[in-house]
């Protein structure tokens, strides 16, 4: 029964991300060139909501699904780690014209060239758990 919530809560998600334009790639094109707030816009959203409901599970103690506690651990500052990891991101998302999200999102809106980017994108995930530990983090 899990799942099938998980399953519907991706479908809605996919369903407003293409509504609002999120996963079309002129919008990505846009942002990148600063031509339109658009896509600030959506990105500024989530970012406050995701900050408030972190603050909110902290403050209200909420449990996981298992009614267990939840574990927020502050992550290890490092600049290299952001720095090189954004600009990889970055540079990926700017040439593919998707994030991991969006990707998913086109793959159902029926754009079958996304496939080459997905596997492009598991491609290098499975780069980066090979070479994880001679990273700097």
């Amino acid at each position: 029964m899990r799942y099938i919530t998980y399953l519907v809560i991706g479908i809605f998600f996919g369903i407003v991300m293409f509504k609002s334009e999120a996963a079309s790639w002129f919008r990505i094109y846009e942002m990148f060139e600063f031509g339109s707030f658009h896509m600030y816009g959506i990105i500024g959203s989530a970012l406050l909501i995701g900050v408030a409901g972190v603050q909110f599970i902290k403050l209200k103690n909420i449990k996981t699904i298992d009614k267990t506690d939840m574990h927020l651990h502050p992550k290890a500052k490092s600049i290299t780690r952001y720095l090189a990891g954004g600009i990889i991101f970055g540079l990926g998302w700017a040439l593919a014209g998707a994030c991991p999200g969006p990707m998913y999102v086109l793959i159902g809106a029926g754009f079958p060239s996304i496939l080459i980017v997905l596997f492009a994108a598991l491609i290098g995930t499975f780069v980066y758990g090979l070479l994880r530990t001679k990273l700097p983090h």
